[in-house]
């Protein structure tokens, strides 16, 4: 297996891509028209910081997983800390590339309220297929953002520094959430089919009869499944549906228990083992959340 590589710091980050020293410690902005990789074709990289990214032409080949990331199509890509991407050199220049990359540390937010708001920003665990692909207006005020910040960077560090900056931060990851909403609707026609292909892949699960030994679907699993990140999945479905992934796991498995409740003999707990929950009391819990009455209670007045 080949050696991970990790770059904590700022400052490692501006040297993998032959930069100056970074302006601020726990920030940097890189201008990908202006910057050389400086790393060994192939190699696997983690970080401890946040990225973004937004390209159509990538320094250096980048994969996600083991898909490449498409920046043919004035991309965006966002990138937390700890997750894997491989780099591949590519000495292929093209005489018009644009990009740009705003990297921070997680200590740059911390303490500050957009710290508490990152885990709502989950299109930093989409897979490479699921990038945003942006309009000439939305790259216009994205890169105003990346201006605002660059220039604050250009100041001296003082007491409002931080608060200028993570501002701006959180302006654009806001503005990044408006753009994914409108693709969500723009790719409307593929969601729908998405849905169905959805729909099949848990009813198969349920049908294998298997729940007993296999335990109920995850979203992840349904996510692998369809070739999609849990996080992008439960988005898309939300947007779609009103309803995330473990909404729709549970609504149906809430179905299959009313089913086997009024189509059998069988014990509450026995029905709970079989639909692979490997205790009852999380069974009867979650029956009576979804439905207001225990399926006790459900049994006896559905056949009263």
């Amino acid at each position: 297996m080949a050696a991970v590589h990790h770059l904590e710091t700022i400052s490692e980050l501006n040297q993998l891509f032959s930069q100056d020293k970074p302006r601020h410690p726990l920030v940097s902005i890189i201008d990908f028209t202006r910057a050389d990789i400086n790393a060994q074709d192939g190699v696997l990289m983690t970080s401890g910081f946040y990225s973004v990214m937004f390209k159509n032409y990538c320094v250096g080949d980048v994969k996600y997983g083991r898909k490449q990331i498409d920046f043919q199509e004035a991309t965006l890509f966002c990138i937390a800390p700890r997750q894997a991407i491989t780099i591949e050199d590519d000495r292929n220049k093209q005489e018009e590339r644009i990009g740009w990359g705003l990297f921070f540390h997680p200590d740059l937010i911390r303490g500050t309220s957009l710290a508490g708001k990152m885990k709502d920003y989950t299109f930093f665990s989409y897979e490479a297929s699921e990038a945003l692909h942006l309009s000439d207006k939305e790259q216009q005020t994205l890169r105003t953002c990346i201006q605002t910040i660059d220039q604050e960077l250009g100041e001296n560090i003082d007491r409002h520094s931080q608060t200028l900056i993570v501002s701006t931060i959180e302006l654009l990851l806001n503005y990044c959430s408006r753009y994914y909403d409108r693709q969500f609707i723009t790719r409307k026609s593929a969601n729908s089919d998405l849905l169905i292909r959805f729909d099949q892949v848990l009813k198969a699960y349920f049908d294998d009869k298997q729940l007993r030994t296999k335990g109920l679907p995850t979203v992840g699993y349904l996510a692998d499944q369809l070739a999609l990140s849990a996080h992008y999945l439960s988005d898309l479905l939300k947007k779609e549906t009103g309803q995330n992934a473990q909404d729709h796991i549970h609504a149906y498995l809430i179905e299959e228990a009313k089913t086997n409740l009024l189509g059998s003999r069988a014990s509450v707990s026995e029905i709970a083992y079989q639909l692979g929950f490997e205790y009852p009391q999380y069974f009867s819990k979650l029956f009576k959340a979804k439905t207001g009455m225990t399926p006790a209670t459900y049994r006896t007045s559905a056949t009263a």
